[in-house]
């Protein structure tokens, strides 16, 4: 493939984008219209709806579409996650029935990997897929699943060998979502948000063909996709322009709305750093040494954490494959959280255990503190993280593990 300029993808995406856009199609009718151009994934062979262009070529070709007044691709796991992982990996007729529907946003996806007793031991996993003719049956419990309450089809990891040991006993699935079988509860989470959702399946079926690569190979197809969600989980709605009109840009704020709802806590769980100084100076606390001192230390560790996820960032614009920077940024985060939650309760006092309040800054604040303990659970434990730099970065040895090269039923529970 020849090299192509930056200004060059930016000029084509113009030029096609100002003969295509008509802000009268529905969001469906418009994102399909973009799949067939090759704009949506430019990155991916011309077989499968792209332009065999570099990595960095599907953002910039979104983010010029959305500075030219238009919308791009569809929010969520379908795209960011169950799409490239059947790109990779599916077979021909799997790509055929679901990717183009993917691509589109009329299918709607969501993730089935964690459960009560496996989130960080993903590999653990005690779902069980058995077969039965041409079909499977799965039973099991997921966790922690966003979107599951809505979605039509779900990826999902279950265990279809127990006599082999725990990585290699797994495969991956795609599941329907809205069979007999499958349940979704929300959960309640402690700031009364309910993010998230609990899947049981009772007998529930997948058809033989739906598995993504072959019998035990889940891991490998597993492990493909939380390469996709470090790059994914970066990725938020883009603002759309306030004075566009027309019914695909009413549909496409009714889809972002409805996909932001699930974030908009995100930053209480960050720590919002933003609000310290504002909350010192608004309770008259800045001539607390002690305080300042623990003030400056968010701060400078915060900006320290936004370089690294630059340097992150810069890596995957250039096609790089995901390194542990990935790791430090996530214990970044949780440094900044944790630390965030204590300069905020210093500030606050007993203010910030009140749960209903008329000042709607102090319900931010109460929130943050309730919160903040997620940003290092999610996305991968600290203890994880600790694991996988010092056996990556540093070479140590491999933590010791009792289930290592036993057959999977053979490891107490």
């Amino acid at each position: 493939m020849a090299e192509i300029a930056e200004q060059q993808v930016i000029d084509e995406v113009l030029a096609w984008f100002g003969d295509s856009w008509d802000p009268d199609h529905t969001l469906l009718q418009w994102r399909d219209r973009l799949v067939e151009s090759g704009w949506a994934v430019p990155s991916w062979s011309t077989r499968w709806f792209g332009k065999d262009l570099p990595a960095w070529a599907d953002r910039l070709a979104h983010s010029t579409i959305r500075k030219a007044g238009g919308i791009a691709v569809p929010l969520g796991g379908g795209f960011g996650l169950a799409a490239p992982t059947m790109y990779d990996h599916a077979s021909d007729d799997l790509k055929h029935k679901y990717l183009r529907r993917t691509l589109t946003g009329e299918l709607s996806w969501c993730q089935l990997f964690s459960e009560p007793g496996a989130g960080s031991d993903l590999a653990g996993l005690k779902t069980t897929a058995v077969r039965d003719g041409d079909q499977w049956i799965v039973n099991g419990q997921k966790v922690w699943n966003t979107s599951a309450d809505h979605a039509d089809m779900g990826i999902l990891v279950a265990r279809t060998d127990w006599d082999a040991v725990k990585h290699a006993g797994l495969s991956y699935f795609l599941i329907d979502m809205q069979q007999d079988g499958v349940e979704v509860r929300p959960i309640e989470q402690m700031n009364y948000r309910n993010s998230f959702n609990e899947v049981f399946m009772t007998d529930a079926r997948v058809p033989h063909e739906n598995m993504v690569g072959g019998q035990g190979e889940g891991w490998k197809v597993a492990r493909g996709t939380l390469a996709h969600e470090r790059s994914f989980s970066s990725m938020r709605s883009a603002p759309i322009n306030p004075e566009a009109s027309g019914r695909v840009i009413t549909e496409a704020r009714v889809e972002a709305a409805e996909y932001l709802r699930t974030y908009e806590w995100y930053p209480q769980r960050m720590g919002r750093v933003d609000l310290v100084t504002p909350q010192a100076v608004r309770r008259s606390r800045t001539e607390d040494q002690v305080l300042r001192q623990e003030m400056m230390k968010l701060i400078s560790f915060q900006n320290a954490s936004e370089w690294t996820s630059g340097r992150a960032q810069a890596a995957r614009a250039l096609g790089r494959p995901p390194g542990s920077e990935g790791s430090i940024g996530k214990l970044a985060l949780s440094e900044v959280a944790r630390q965030a939650n204590h300069v905020h309760s210093r500030i606050a006092g007993a203010d910030g255990m009140l749960t209903e309040t008329e000042d709607p800054v102090d319900a931010v604040i109460a929130e943050v503190i309730v919160s903040t303990p997620a940003q290092s659970i999610a996305g991968g434990t600290d203890e994880i993280q600790h694991n996988i730099i010092g056996e990556t970065m540093l070479g140590l040895p491999k933590e010791p593990a009792a289930d290592r090269g036993m057959p999977f039923k053979e490891v107490g529970r």
